[in-house]
């Protein structure tokens, strides 16, 4: 990969896999390590969840609803659907972050091949 491949179709796609995925587990591992002697019901665990999680839901609703460049030319159709079976890949599949990144990237891209 070199710096002129950023204009290539498939960069978005590879940022996105690696934006959904890599900061999510790294945190996880992160959180693993140095958190193992924190109570799971202590108050401060529970605000670092909290956060997280409404992080974590606040870009995928600005993904959806206020796209840029590639997937902008998407529909907001395709775009929920790509998000519901990211979702359903998620709970079905063994819940690991990944499996519904890459679930919801090949029903985004699928879409966009087939012009939804």
């Amino acid at each position: 990969m070199t710096w002129h491949s950023l204009t290539d179709w498939w960069w978005p796609y590879i940022f996105i896999l690696l934006a959904g995925w890599l900061p999510t587990d790294i945190w996880r591992y992160l959180g693993v390590f140095v958190g193992g002697k924190v109570r799971e019901d202590s108050d401060a665990l529970i605000a670092v969840r909290a956060v997280a999680t409404a992080l974590v839901a606040g870009v995928i609703a600005q993904l959806i609803l206020y796209p840029s460049g590639s997937l902008a030319e998407s529909s907001v159709f395709l775009r929920i659907g790509a998000a519901a079976a990211g979702f359903l890949a998620y709970l079905r599949l063994g819940r690991h972050v990944i499996v519904s990144v890459i679930a919801a990237e090949i029903v985004l891209i699928t879409g966009l091949f087939l012009d939804f």
